[in-house]
């Protein structure tokens, strides 16, 4: 994990929401803030890794100086949350307009968009803000989500625990989706494969009637998946249980429970 929200409040904010004057003196400014967020984004897609990324290697993209860079943006941490912040313009521009659906729907719009987000830029998964995010598209986005769930007789608590929940869901199945991903990469070899090489060693040695459970329900999910793990088949099913969830305390509220789909 790589943690932000560790520089000054102040100029982080001013970045952020474009109002942190660029300094008059020293070298002519032959880029924009908005550019060197940009080329940063396009170095974290290409390692999906975030750990790699540095302030050295987004200005060698740029072809400017390392220490130029601080002119626009004054840390990593802060490159950090401007790089969130942009990706997450993205999923603004995907959620649908409030009202334009039920909040079974809306809520798996929610779920979607934030996967799609996942996986297109699977670094984000590595950036631990520690608190809320400060720029105006992360706040934009959790006021389009929040509005799936507004007039539904929830508190304003259980308001930002549903949309909360939907997104602890989908990041910790996303982030095995792209483990997984990574082990093909790495190895070299997809589950079937895998499981080819694997499967005799671990019967030479597995013995069903010590695990009866384990090797019937196993056997099972892997006949079902044809993989060890499904991790589309637990995002639809776990998303339908919290929509299950949802609907219990919606009704408890006395909101609306009828079923859009």
């Amino acid at each position: 994990m790589t943690e932000t929200n560790g520089g000054d409040p102040a100029r982080t904010i001013a970045t952020l929401w474009g109002t942190r004057k660029l300094p008059r003196r020293g070298p002519k400014h032959t880029l924009t803030t908005e550019q060197v967020v940009a080329a940063a984004v396009g170095l974290a897609d290409g390692d999906q890794d975030v750990a790699t990324l540095s302030m050295r290697r987004v200005a060698e993209s740029l072809g400017v100086g390392t220490m130029s860079l601080y002119t626009y943006i004054a840390s990593r941490e802060e490159l950090l949350e401007a790089m969130l912040d942009r990706v997450y313009e993205e999923a603004v521009g995907e959620l649908g307009e409030p009202g334009d659906q039920g909040w079974e729907d809306g809520l798996r719009e929610v779920a979607k968009v934030n996967w799609n987000l996942c996986l297109r830029h699977p670094w984000v998964l590595q950036v631990f803000t520690g608190r809320p995010p400060l720029g105006p598209h992360s706040i934009a986005k959790y006021e389009r989500e929040l509005a799936v769930v507004e007039g539904l007789g929830l508190t304003d608590v259980e308001m930002d625990s549903v949309i909360t929940l939907v997104h602890d869901h989908v990041e910790g199945v996303a982030r095995r989706r792209i483990e997984v991903d990574r082990a093909v990469r790495r190895t070299g070899m997809n589950d079937e494969q895998w499981w080819e090489k694997v499967g005799p060693l671990l019967a030479e040695v597995f013995d069903p009637a010590r695990f009866p459970l384990a090797a019937r329900v196993g056997r099972s999910a892997g006949e079902a998946h044809q993989a060890p793990h499904n991790p589309e088949h637990a995002y639809a099913f776990g998303l339908a249980r919290l929509l299950e969830g949802v609907a219990t305390l919606i009704g408890g509220r006395g909101g609306p429970l009828v079923k859009t789909r």
